[in-house]
């Protein structure tokens, strides 16, 4: 009818937009889940990884000033290092001293004693993995430390 006007209450306004709203969302979800599915399956092949339980895992970033170092240490289930910025230094107890730079990770075995950490002229970021528990030993000595790297 012409002329005539309608007039809606909150009552007839709110649950219709309430609706609307659900819908979109409904519909939007389904987008993102369909969009993470095609993602996987382009992604990987030959199977889908699955996260892993993260519990006692311990990962750091740290950064050693120059001529600094940790105390000679183990760890229960070994270690995964790398350089990401500077220029760093460590040694297995009994082997030669190895310089590290950025990008070259390395791995000390469980139960090995080692230290690591800067160079004694740059800092050093690294990254650290490991889990399990750290054996704590005694201080690096300026002349463990400052001996030449082996090759």
């Amino acid at each position: 009818m012409l002329g005539t006007r309608t007039t809606w209450s909150r009552a007839t306004v709110l649950p219709a937009v309430v609706t609307a709203g659900i819908v979109c969302w409904m519909i939007g979800d389904l987008t993102v889940s369909k969009t993470h599915a095609q993602q996987a399956q382009s992604t990987f092949m030959g199977g889908t990884p699955s996260r892993l339980d993260l519990n006692g895992l311990s990962t750091s970033r740290l950064k050693f000033p120059a001529g600094s170092r940790s105390n000679w240490h183990s760890h229960a289930t070994g270690q995964l290092l790398m350089a990401e910025e500077g220029r760093g230094r460590t040694q297995e107890r009994g082997k030669p001293i190895r310089e590290v730079v950025p990008g070259q990770p390395w791995w000390t075995p469980a139960g090995v004693e080692h230290w690591h950490g800067a160079a004694p002229d740059q800092d050093l970021v690294q990254l650290t993995i490991y889990a399990g528990e750290v054996k704590w030993l005694e201080p690096v000595t300026d002349a463990v430390y400052k001996a030449a790297a082996g090759k």
